[in-house]
């Protein structure tokens, strides 16, 4: 190994950023869908596992999560106020696919995989990463094997859905054809920046989900909304807080054991599907009651990070505003419902 444990922090960061940006440009020369992202990520996660000592601190991710937030918002238009009434419908059938997805995978778990009650059930519970390992060691879970089911299940998601789209239904990257050159107006891009330093600290005073993409997210919502400006984030701007999201996710791999790895990924390869398909049903129940399209219904339902999901609606020209809102008010719920849940599915065990 060239570089160990005790190389500097900026050296490590640095060079686990070089990797992220070389796989972002691999997968979008070869045309991956959401290459920046899934190039990142990938790259990373293979010097992860094979040692590099990959690290991409959270303080790093939280500067370039606003400009996710404020694309984000550059989707809400004056046409989501005819629209609201329906998602209503949408909206309350999040808290029973959150309670039966946590269910049949917590039971599954078990089963299968022979993991204590408290891992499985909050390993279960779709969204909520850093949350859910949180109170799931809390209540007697395994954080290490928490973590790395929750970290599994976000790759796999982040890999299932945008190949999924691309077979199914022809969407195909842009790859590196992309008007890199393109800037907003200097009027625009002042508002959007301001978006973006201004969202933050609300999104903190207001105890939002998320709040470094949450906060900015609303605050652009806002600006697009009451017609100040149209323009989103320059595109350049957007592949590096790609690959900063998608490096994060693979350097979080670094230093776990092999064997512990290849044990959860054996678990989040039946897990993570089985998430996948319930989360499918959901969105064609959806697209049938209200007539959202199934794919953007399903991102929406999909068991991945806002970010994540978020990045994907907006690869595949869907209704970020919709899948955006889903996933804030999903991780809402399984924070202040899972510690509960948690308990209540223990009493009912007994």
């Amino acid at each position: 190994m060239i570089f160990s444990v005790s190389a500097s922090k900026p050296a490590r960061v640095l060079l686990t950023l070089i990797i992220g940006a070389i796989g972002g440009v691999l997968a979008a020369w070869v045309q991956i869908p959401l290459p920046f992202m899934i190039g990142a990520m990938l790259l990373a996660t293979v010097a992860a596992l094979v040692g590099f000592p990959a690290l991409l601190p959270n303080s790093l991710r939280s500067v370039f999560s606003p400009v996710i937030g404020v694309m984000l918002g550059s989707g809400f238009s004056p046409a989501i106020f005819s629209a609201l009434g329906g998602w209503s419908i949408s909206l309350l059938l999040l808290l029973p696919f959150i309670v039966l997805t946590t269910l049949v995978g917590t039971t599954a778990m078990k089963k299968i995989s022979g993991t204590d009650s408290a891992t499985s059930f909050f390993a279960s519970v779709p969204g909520g990463m850093v949350e859910m390992v949180l109170i799931g060691s809390s209540l007697g879970g395994d954080e290490r094997r928490l973590a790395l089911l929750h970290m599994l299940r976000v790759l796999l998601v982040v890999l299932i859905i945008p190949f999924w789209f691309r077979w199914t239904a022809g969407y195909v990257s842009a790859g590196l054809a992309i008007d890199w050159s393109h800037w907003p107006p200097t009027g625009d891009l002042v508002i959007l920046i301001l978006c973006a330093v201004g969202g933050l600290p609300l999104g903190k005073y207001a105890r939002l989900p998320a709040p470094h993409i949450v906060g900015p997210m609303f605050l652009s919502a806002g600006v697009h909304l009451s017609g100040l400006t149209q323009s989103a984030p320059p595109p350049v701007i957007v592949a590096i807080a790609q690959v900063v999201v998608g490096a994060s996710i693979g350097a979080r791999f670094a230093g776990s054991p092999v064997n512990m790895v290849i044990k959860a990924f054996r678990t989040a390869l039946w897990s993570t599907p089985l998430m996948m398909v319930m989360a499918l049903g959901a969105a064609w129940v959806i697209s049938k009651l209200i007539g959202v399209p199934m794919s953007t219904a399903l991102l929406a339902f999909a068991p991945g990070g806002l970010a994540e999901m978020s990045l994907i609606a907006v690869y595949l020209h869907a209704d970020t505003a919709y899948v955006a809102s889903h996933h804030i008010i999903r991780i809402i719920l399984v924070v202040l419902m899972a510690p509960l849940g948690y308990r209540l599915y223990s009493a009912w065990r007994k």
